[in-house]
């Protein structure tokens, strides 16, 4: 009866579905505001849980470009080591690893001037911080309820995996009939 009970229970175990993956999201930088001279993009990232999967997209005219460089060419407002240069005006940038990116304007003078982004990518699944850049801390009371998503940024579904399997529905079904042919089996 024992070694019954602990194939039922491997059976079952087996055909259990693998947790849901976390939503991936693609934040709009500045947000309405976008990729623009006169925005705190260290109080835009402030808070945000930037992690692996997720994507920035900057939104800027034809004034203005996305160099993603070092910490020190960040610091020093420089591209001349820049690691990519974009100008397409709505670049879109996926975080695929955790770790630090750093992200400025390549328009000299806008940098300096505050046009310059960085954030903290955590692994998938765990909370990220923010670098450490100057930010002001957020006003308001709450109300208790659970906050909104911040403006600028939607949710969307891992790639590959179209919801197929997601549920766990399809695993408990596949598990009721793994446990009803074993019944049937032991009769």
């Amino acid at each position: 009866m024992e070694r019954s009970l602990l194939i039922v229970f491997l059976l079952v175990a087996a055909a259990a579905p693998p947790p849901p993956p976390a939503l991936a999201t693609d934040y709009t930088v500045g947000d309405s505001q976008g990729w623009s001279t006169n925005v705190d993009y260290g109080s835009w990232a402030s808070g945000k849980p930037f992690k692996a999967g997720d994507t920035l997209e900057f939104q800027y005219s034809s004034l203005h470009s996305v160099a993603e460089v070092t910490k020190s060419d960040y610091d020093s407002c420089s591209t001349g080591g820049a690691l990519k240069t974009y100008s397409d005006q709505n670049t879109k940038i996926a975080l695929t690893a955790a770790g630090d990116r750093y992200f400025i304007c390549g328009t000299p003078g806008h940098c300096s001037g505050g046009m310059k982004l960085a954030v903290t990518v955590a692994a998938s699944g765990s909370s990220p911080s923010t670098p450490s850049t100057p930010a002001t801390p957020p006003t308001g009371g709450g109300t208790g309820s659970s906050p909104s998503p911040p403006a600028g940024t939607t949710k969307s579904p891992p790639v590959g995996n179209n919801g197929a399997g997601a549920g766990c529905g399809s695993g408990w079904v596949r598990g009721a009939a793994v446990l009803v042919g074993l019944g049937l089996v032991m009769g």
